[in-house]
Order: structure tokens, then sequence, then C-alpha cells
């Protein structure tokens, strides 16, 4: 029985649906009807979990101390691992007892951060299309979300100076996430010299969203925030091992940089759960030590799928530039057709699933995003589905529109 007097908290209600949710129950029905579908919606990786990450973890279950409460702030040796991968890739010195802290998958942390430091109407800054928990997390807190929407003509970066001084200067957060998702957009190292001067001018806490760091192709080479001076003063930065290390349904991830900010999110996250199992954490360590031919093996299999989806578009009428990160391709809805309703379309006609730009944002419409999350035969039947349901790009010519 329903009780009409129980209601949400409003916190809840303020929530725009989650579109994902919803592309579930669309995908469970198109099951039922008999669809073999493609599912390239959710940044699911498709792949295994390396050998050695799966070994270290049987060990780890072995060993009776790891089944107890793990530490608040995540094992000595995990941290290490952290810090010296930082290290490693980027040149850049963590102390792993202040400034790395494990979490239970990035999109935890990237929430819970926003729940230790926003207070209901706080001006939080977030790019606009973004990952939803950038903008998600500020809303459960009470934020107030200022969209910075992006635009193509600046290759979906943020326009710094575009930004209100009096916005700036109300602004308490500034979220934000290069390589992108969901624009696959790349960011050269003068703008994070930039947003870290903007953000120490109009004294803005600056998050970072790095979990595609290590998914970068033709020897591009994604910059991290704490390699710019003092950006360790004012910010902090995400990764997961979901996607390099298709790790996704581990739920590892961890957060570095400033110790003061990372302290107020552990101590939001030790009122709320007891962090990962001793035994991931582990696990998680084995991922970070692996040896680079394992991932110049999964940048490959990345790149090889995007040349072939490209090309394929293109012979159905798209022209998407070549991505130089991520697991996404960011592709335009045919002219007429919003994002929902071309994704709900292609869905129903095909069998193949992609994510609508509207759930990132309002800046994402008139957006789809494409995961390449399966192999080349299996894109090739997408492909092939969207040519038989006479599904492609026809650009509006120009003057075609009388007056």
């Amino acid at each position: 029985m329903e009780l009409d007097w129980i209601t949400p908290a409003e916190r809840l209600r303020a929530l725009p649906p989650y579109v994902f949710a919803r592309l579930d129950e669309l995908k469970a029905r198109a099951r039922e009807q008999g669809l073999d579908l493609i599912d390239l919606g959710m940044g699911n990786p498709d792949g295994p979990t390396p050998q050695p990450v799966v070994d270290a973890a049987i060990a780890a279950l072995q060993d009776p101390a790891n089944h107890g409460y793990p530490p608040f702030e995540g094992t000595a040796s995990f941290r290490r691992a952290i810090t010296s991968w930082y290290h490693r890739r980027y040149g850049v010195s963590l102390d792993p007892d202040g400034e790395a802290l494990p979490l239970l998958g990035s999109k935890e942390g990237l929430t819970h951060l926003a729940i230790a430091y926003v207070n209901p109407g706080d001006v939080v800054l977030v790019p606009s299309p973004a990952y939803p928990a950038h903008f998600r997390g500020p809303l459960i807190a009470g934020g107030k979300i200022h969209n910075l929407i992006l635009k193509p003509e600046n290759d979906w970066l943020i326009d710094l100076a575009a930004i209100p001084d009096d916005v700036a200067k109300q602004a308490k957060i500034l979220y934000f996430n290069y390589p992108s998702n969901p624009t696959a957009a790349t960011a050269p190292r003068e703008f994070f010299e930039d947003i870290v001067a903007f953000a120490r001018k109009h004294e803005i806490l600056l998050i970072h969203d790095l979990c595609y760091a290590e998914l970068a192709f033709d020897g591009y080479q994604p910059t991290s925030l704490l390699e710019i001076p003092g950006a360790k003063d004012i910010g902090v930065e995400f990764h997961t091992m979901s996607k390099t290390y298709n790790m996704a349904g581990w739920r590892v991830g961890f957060v570095v940089g400033n110790r003061h900010i990372i302290q107020g999110l552990r101590t939001l996250k030790t009122n709320l759960d007891y962090g990962i199992f001793a035994a991931l954490q582990s696990a998680a360590e084995t991922a970070l030590q692996l040896p680079d031919v394992y991932l110049h093996e999964v940048q490959a299999r990345y790149r090889t799928r995007r040349d072939f989806l490209i090309q394929g578009l293109e012979e159905l009428g798209w022209s998407i530039p070549k991505t130089r990160a991520t697991m996404y391709l960011w592709v335009p809805c045919p002219p007429g057709q919003n994002s929902t309703d071309f994704a709900l379309s292609v869905l129903q006609q095909t069998g193949v699933v992609v994510t609508p730009g509207n759930a990132f944002g309002p800046g994402g419409e008139g957006y789809v995003r494409i995961s390449l999350i399966a192999d080349c035969d299996r894109l090739g039947e997408a492909l092939q589905r969207l040519k038989q349901a006479n599904i492609r790009y026809q650009a509006e010519a120009v003057g075609s529109h009388s007056e």
C-alpha cells in the first residue's frame, strides 16, 4: 500500500531524472520483445580485469587479516601505491599519509565531496555537458549550479573569460574533467595553468576528474591538475580503477591533492562507510604497478575501435573529429532531432543503445554519446543496423530555409 504522507526529502525531488536508470528500463523492455541489444550506452568496459589483479585479489582473500574493517583512510600500502603511481606518471610528489584517500569508486568521492563542502545556496560552477556526478552531488547538497555551457567551436573547453565576475566572486567550487566525459575533449597544459590562476584569483576550490588519464592515443599524454604550480593549494584530483583496468564493478578509486580538503572528505566518510574491502585494495595496488605493456594494449584496443567507428559513421554522413582520449565518441544528432528522441529512435529501430546528450546537462542537448565498449565485429553490426534503418546524418543545406 502506498502511503501518500511518506514523501522523499526535497534534495531528492530536486534531482532531474537519472537518464541511465530510464535507459535500463527501456533496455529491459526491448529484451523482453526479443531485440538483440548492442549496448553502447554506459561507459562499462567490456574486457576482463587483468589476470595479475584477479590473482592478487584471490591471494588477499586467503589472508584472514583482510577480512576485518579496513582503516578509514585506506591501507598504507595502497596509499603508497597511489602516490608512487602519480610520481611515475606525472612527476608529482604526494604524501601518502594525508594527500591520498582511497574511495569506493570516484563517483562516490565526487558526490560526497560536495556534501562535505557545499552548503545550501552555495554557487558551484559546473561545465555542461558533464559527468552527472559533477552536478548531481552539489544538487543533493543544496548547491546552486551555474552551468558553464561548452561549445564545439571552443573545442568543448571551459571559456573562463565568459564567466561573469559576480558569479566568479560567489562561486565556492568548480568541477571539471579533461579528458572529458562525455565529449572526449582534451585540454592543453595552458588551460590548466589558466584555470589554476582563475581559481586562485577568485578563491575557488578546484575539483578535477582525471578518470581517463591513461586512455589516451596517438602519443597524447593528459595533464594532471597537480602538475601545475600552486594547484595543490586549492584543489584535488579524482581517479578510478574502473576504466583502464576493467574494474568497474570492483568500486575502487581515489582522490589526491590538498590534505585539508581531503581531510574534510575523510571526516564525512567516517560517518558513512568503512572504506574499500582490504583485499580489493591489495588487488588495486597490483593494477597500479602493472607494466606499461598492459596499458599499451588497452590503448590500442580503444584506438582501433575509435578508428573503425569514426570511419563507419563517416559513411553514414557524420564527420567526427578523431578523439585523443577516453572511450567515447560525441556524436551530433541529425538536424531537427533532440537527443532523447534520437536515442530512443535508434534503440527502437535497431536495438543499438546510445546515451542521449541531455543526460549530461543542458549543454549536451543535440548530441549522443557512444561508448567504445564492444569489439569491431559488434560495432560493425551496429553500423549495419543503422544503415538498414536508414539512420544517417544529413546536414541542413545552406540557404534551404525561405525567408
